[in-house]
């Protein structure tokens, strides 16, 4: 399954992304090799998931996300109920 998914770094900046495997993604990037931009600001933190029915989906969600203002994607972060228990296992 296809997420959308939003990290809040050490710094308190937001990086968003896509990926299949939600776990294994937020492991990458805790060890430094997800994307360059979250590797100087680690640890990093899951604060939104987004399911999508494709990868292309998931991605033109990405690129959604990235255009927000920072107020919009807090807003989207507090307005999202997921549970980490569901998909990090």
């Amino acid at each position: 399954m296809p997420y959308t998914y939003i990290l809040r770094c050490s710094d308190n900046t937001l990086y968003s992304g896509w990926t299949t495997d939600v776990h294994k993604r937020l492991i990458t990037h805790n060890k430094g090799k997800g994307g360059k931009y979250t590797r100087a600001r680690l640890p990093v933190k899951l604060v939104y998931l987004e399911e999508s029915s494709t990868r292309s989906e998931a991605q033109i969600r990405e690129c959604n996300i990235k255009k927000l203002e920072r107020s919009e994607k807090e807003k989207l972060i507090e307005s999202n109920q997921w549970f980490e228990s569901d998909v990090i296992r």
